[in-house]
């Protein structure tokens, strides 16, 4: 099984990537991706992750990118949802806060792998896809920022610069994928806590 499997968390991860021969290419290049990056890293090498001949990669995707925007885009369109949910749900700015950080949080260290591509390999992209994928992480700033606004209209939060304050959880939050270790003496669960945590300290909430 490969390292993306394993650590994504899910019983079939990329199951809406189809057919089956697709899935292993992507999963194969999310795997060389992280470990060589995104330019050291040959159609070559992923094909034989994959058990294929080069050849059959082009069956599928058309170039190297191609995939790279595929990962990012599934990559981004899961964590979004990810955050749309927990800001949706019921109960005070702090409470939404708090589990939008460790979902959000959760997702990057269950997932390190493929989140580690998604987040670190924006600038290989192409100008369009790139446009795309920075398109969903205004997004995601978004729902943070309306969350932490929501929060201080409310007296529940005391942040003098909210762009700025969203820039820095998100940017603690992402981080975790290129650190955390599934191997390590914290589980996903546990991260997710620590950084809901520091975060509602970050936002001085209840203060």
């Amino acid at each position: 099984m490969s390292t993306a499997e394993e650590t994504d968390g899910e019983s079939a991860p990329w199951a809406e990537v189809t057919p089956e021969a697709a899935r292993r290419l992507l999963v194969a290049a999310v795997d060389a991706f992280a470990e060589r990056g995104y330019h050291a890293t040959t159609t070559r090498d992923i094909a034989g992750r994959a058990g294929m001949s080069p050849a059959a990669l082009y069956i599928h995707y058309k170039t190297k990118e191609e995939l790279l925007h595929r990962i990012s885009r599934i990559g981004h369109d899961r964590a979004l949802a990810v955050l749309e949910a927990a800001a949706d749900s019921e109960g005070t700015a702090a409470e939404r806060l708090a589990a939008a950080v460790r979902s959000f949080v959760q997702w990057h260290a269950e997932r390190h792998t493929t989140a580690r591509v998604v987040q670190y390999e924006l600038d290989a992209l192409g100008a369009e896809h790139r446009a795309e994928i920075i398109e969903l992480r205004r997004r995601s700033d978004a729902v943070v920022r309306r969350i932490i606004g929501e929060g201080v209209a409310a007296g529940e939060f005391d942040v003098p610069d909210v762009p700025g304050t969203t820039l820095a959880v998100l940017s603690l939050c992402i981080d975790v994928a290129r650190w955390f270790n599934a191997q390590g003496s914290r589980t996903p669960d546990e991260v997710g806590d620590l950084y809901a945590g520091l975060v509602l300290r970050m936002v001085a909430a209840g203060r």
